[in-house]
């Protein structure tokens, strides 16, 4: 947590996209990150320890798509959470790492917002 707000990384391939769901995180009242791709991502989370949610894409270029991503964020970083968003696949969150969350674009920002809030309130 920076300055007692959440920092949230954004990862999303697609710009407008990106642009969106950064502008959503701040809305809610925390602080946002951004990555094009699973490396831009990992390099961010290396580079920094105050990370506290992911909210990515599953379908993007680069070494690993967005699943891929989530599995490599919750072993180096377990106390990380996970929001997932796809507008092609649909997911069984049993893909996913343990707590993570998925959701179907288009999505509502308000399911955004409340998904972010009930994550980063628990402590697991």
């Amino acid at each position: 947590m920076n300055n007692g707000r959440a920092v949230v990384l954004v990862v999303e391939d697609n710009a407008i996209i990106r642009m969106g769901a950064v502008d959503l995180v701040i809305s809610a009242g925390y602080e946002a990150l951004e990555a094009c791709d699973a490396d831009e991502a990992i390099r961010i989370m290396e580079s920094r320890d105050d990370i506290d949610l992911v909210f990515t894409d599953v379908q993007m270029p680069g070494t690993m798509d967005g699943i891929k991503l989530c599995h490599y964020i919750s072993q180096g970083w377990p106390p990380v959470k996970l929001i997932v968003a796809s507008g092609n696949a649909i997911l069984e969150e049993s893909s996913l790492p343990g707590g993570s969350m998925f959701f179907s674009k288009p999505y509502h920002d308000h399911t955004i917002k409340d998904a972010m809030a009930r994550l980063l309130s628990s402590k697991a």
